[in-house]
């Protein structure tokens, strides 16, 4: 029985999708450009539908990247800042500036979330938690965008520690935040009133991630079993144990192909980098793989489920097959230190990586021609047939 090839994607090469911004980066994230220009001009007057279709696509082109970092309270020189960049698609380049840039003094922006309808930025601070807003300024007909700092107070998340984690459930209506001292946070947005707060499942909470269908939270620590709640009943349903000598450092949940949840669990072992994948129905161990031979220092998963995103402490990217765990591509030396956090865009035709280094990548996929894989098979067709018409010859049942 024959078995039709599975899809590929390649890189797109690129010059210009990679840039360095002068901070160590520790945090990444896309911005919808909709979501930030959500009010048009409500009297823009008279457009033709080639006017209308040819700004939609502009628009359409138009990627915002928030990324944080900085050299911390010391005195090293380096500034903490938040940042806005603008990834360009038709132009396939990164910006070589910030868009925006908003510099937070000597605290340190280690971990973020972006509200998924246009809410504001979310970064965590050693001892608190910020929100930060993209506004629009206009000058002499100029749209600029620029970050702000919001007067909405996060006040279930002031004085409350490092917090190292943060994530939004698809929808927005709750905040996730895993903190340095074990203890995990879920408040629903925008009220801030708490919907589960837990002191030290873990020693300290390393991440964290909502089901797609907000009905579970996975958190995991330094040490120890994964443990999944229940959002709603506020109470952990299950633990989920590593073997040998397995440590948990990521976790994100997807759906896979059929359309199931699945858990993804990127964990280090002392062959490497592994991912451990869980049935989300019965939370059993549906497998594992190493798939890289290096610690795994950043992990993600695209919006629409295909693929698996590795960033390793050697500076490599490695995109897995979400089903197969087959590497289909590495990015060597895509920095130049480790990478630090790893971000699909919203359309999963891109992924965004940082580093200590100060750089930030952009990596673009497309699916290798369909046509290629039907030509080889039309090919073998052909000469199958051609030996069978050579055969009935020779025996002269053709003349």
């Amino acid at each position: 029985m024959f078995e039709m090839p599975r899809k590929k994607i390649r890189i797109v090469p690129l010059t210009r999708n990679f840039q360095k911004y002068g901070l160590p980066l520790y945090a990444a994230a896309w911005v919808l450009y909709k979501l930030l220009d959500p009010d048009p001009d409500p009297d823009p007057g008279p457009s033709t539908s080639d006017e209308i279709s040819n700004a939609k696509s502009k628009s359409a082109q138009k990627s915002y990247i928030v990324l944080a970092g900085g050299g911390g309270e010391g005195r090293s020189g380096i500034p903490n800042a938040v940042l806005l960049v603008e990834f360009d698609f038709t132009a396939k380049s990164l910006s070589n500036l910030p868009v925006s840039k908003f510099v937070t003094a000597s605290d340190l922006p280690y971990r973020m979330a972006v509200h998924p309808r246009g809410d504001g930025v979310v970064c965590s601070f050693p001892k608190s938690c910020r929100l930060y807003v993209i506004d629009e300024e206009k000058s002499e007909e100029i749209k600029k965008l620029v970050l702000n700092l919001s007067d909405k107070v996060l006040t279930r998340l002031e004085d409350v520690g490092q917090q190292l984690a943060l994530k939004f459930n698809n929808e927005g209506s709750a905040l996730a935040a895993g903190g340095e001292d074990g203890n995990l946070r879920v408040i629903e947005w925008p009220s801030m009133e708490v919907i589960l707060d837990k002191a030290g499942p873990h020693k300290s909470v390393k991440d964290v991630d909502f089901s797609p269908d907000g009905k579970y939270l996975v958190s995991l620590g330094n040490s120890g079993p994964a443990k999944v709640w229940d959002v709603t009943s506020k109470i952990a349903v299950t633990s989920l144990s590593k073997e040998n000598d397995e440590v948990f450092c990521f976790c994100r949940f997807s759906e896979s192909n059929d359309m199931n949840q699945v858990l993804y669990i990127a964990a280090v072992t002392g062959k490497g980098g592994s991912i451990v994948t869980w049935d989300t129905k019965t939370w059993k161990r549906m497998g594992s793989k190493t798939v890289v031979h290096d610690t795994i220092s950043a992990f993600s998963v695209s919006p629409d489920g295909k693929l698996l995103a590795c960033g390793t402490t050697q500076g490599d990217i490695f995109i897995l097959n979400s089903s197969s765990k087959q590497v289909q591509t590495i990015v060597r030396k895509a920095h130049l230190g480790f990478v630090t956090a790893l971000s699909f865009a919203h359309d999963s035709r891109a992924l965004a990586s940082i580093s200590l280094d100060s750089s930030a990548r952009v990596t673009l996929f497309e699916e290798e021609d369909k046509t290629g894989g039907l030509s080889l098979w039309v090919i073998v067709l052909v000469l199958l047939l051609a030996v069978v018409v050579y055969f009935m010859m020779s025996q002269g049942i053709l003349s």
